[in-house]
């Protein structure tokens, strides 16, 4: 998912476009306000965390772009977080798209799934008719 920043700074075209050079196919896509039930589903694993209130005003705040990609094989996770970078903006390295875009870690610009089981749920969540 593009989150509401990197909408909001346009990135949305060089997120989809590092995506599909590395030979990841986008098989949905959506340019959509989140509400507060979707924000409190996605979010749910943070709830008792107390910055929880934040990642919601954030994720609601404007668009997102939520996105399903599928690869060629079984890394399709690894070579998407590969590509994403590290979460602490500080240990993302250059060439990933948070090591040459994003300046805060509150503010990160994507979420990747890290697995079978949490891609499965955020599919559900995000494109229940996949």
């Amino acid at each position: 998912m593009a989150k509401p920043d990197a909408v909001e700074r346009g990135l949305i075209g060089e997120i989809v476009a590092r995506l599909e050079r590395k030979g990841l196919r986008l098989v949905a896509a959506e340019h959509r306000m989140v509400d507060e039930n979707l924000a409190a589903a996605h979010y749910a694993e943070h709830k008792d965390k107390p910055f929880y209130g934040e990642l919601i005003s954030f994720i609601t705040r404007a668009p997102v772009f939520a996105m399903v990609v599928e690869g060629p094989a079984d890394n399709t996770f690894s070579l998407v977080r590969m590509l994403v970078g590290a979460t602490k903006v500080d240990d993302a390295l250059p060439g990933t798209i948070r090591g040459d875009f994003a300046t805060t870690t509150t503010e990160n610009l994507v979420h990747a799934s890290d697995g079978h089981e949490s891609a499965a749920r955020e599919i559900a969540l995000w494109f229940p008719s996949l």
